[in-house]
């Protein structure tokens, strides 16, 4: 199972972005996909999440600003961000939570579940 994250980029203050990340693999079910992201010098942080029936969940300082959605049949994940500020400055990760896929073995099929990464993609908001 691979995670793709893309569409970042350089924006200026109050513009926007939309991110997108797109698991692919021998993937049977996903529950939750979110955002995450870490800024130089800070931790990583929760930026949004949804389960696969559609709850969704948003750090507080994106609130009002950010939205978060999914394509189950396509099993990709997408973070529209609006009103861009410096402070959005960061990092951002895609996850994708207790994601079950398969795989052949020579006992057969197996199926196994695990917590995915995607690579990261960089979002830089400044004039």
């Amino acid at each position: 199972v691979q995670l793709q994250a893309s569409g970042g980029g350089l924006v200026q203050p109050g513009g926007s972005l939309r991110l997108s990340c797109a698991a692919s693999g021998n993937i049977l079910s996903i529950n939750d996909m979110g955002w995450y992201r870490q800024a130089p010098g800070k931790q990583r942080e929760l930026v949004a999440v949804i389960t696969n029936g559609g709850i969704t969940n948003y750090g507080d300082s994106v609130k009002g600003r950010f939205t978060i959605s999914r394509d189950n049949a396509k099993n990709t994940v997408y973070l529209q961000m609006n009103s861009l500020k410096p402070e959005d400055t960061a990092v951002y990760y895609c996850k994708a939570d207790r994601v079950k896929s398969y795989g052949f073995s020579i006992g057969g099929v197996r199926v196994s579940e695990s917590d995915y990464w995607g690579q990261g993609t960089q979002v830089t908001v400044s004039s």
